[in-house]
């Protein structure tokens, strides 16, 4: 087989995850992460953006209302991940999911990102992160990205809004 590279501008564009109850993910996506819904397909569907894209994220019931939460184990969608353009955007989420007393499944410095970790209501993974500049990205003594999974200073993350509100 011919050796093909995808072409560097190519990005994931949305996810489109099954739910089992519509209006339960609505609450989670809309009510607490703050994606704007674009379009409702009656009760069985509904598309999120961000910014007013088109959707970044597509909810739907057509083969899964009422079934139980994702498991852990078996094949399927590690986590999907949700990129935030700044880190006092991450620190605002965090914080807001902090205040609603909703469960985290993790935290982490990648070198290259900050992470935060947690499932939804269908027990899906989501990974929600900023990336560092790439100026900061550690590497070796050949140039290569080094990644790591380190302890991420949530405190250091949460003063970030702090920092915000003071140069206000």
């Amino acid at each position: 087989m011919e050796k093909y590279t995808v072409p560097p501008a190519t990005r994931i564009g949305h996810i489109h995850l099954k739910v089992s109850d519509l209006e339960r993910a609505l609450k989670f996506y809309r009510d607490l992460l703050g994606f704007e819904v674009t379009q409702m397909y009656g009760q069985q569907a509904a598309f999120l953006s961000a910014g007013g894209y088109h959707h970044h994220i597509g909810l739907n019931t057509w083969h899964s209302a009422g079934y139980p939460p994702a498991t852990q184990q078996g094949v399927g969608m590690y986590h999907a991940a949700i990129l935030y353009s700044e880190r006092k955007d991450l620190a605002q989420i965090l914080k807001r999911l902090m205040d609603n007393d909703y469960p985290l499944t993790g935290e982490s410095d990648h070198g290259v990102s900050e992470a935060i970790y947690l499932n939804d209501p269908d027990g899906n993974g989501l990974e929600l992160y900023w990336d560092k500049p790439a100026a900061q990205w550690p590497r070796n003594a050949a140039g290569q990205i080094e990644m790591h999974t380190r302890r991420l200073d949530i405190e250091d993350l949460l003063n970030t809004i702090k920092e915000v509100n003071n140069n206000l």
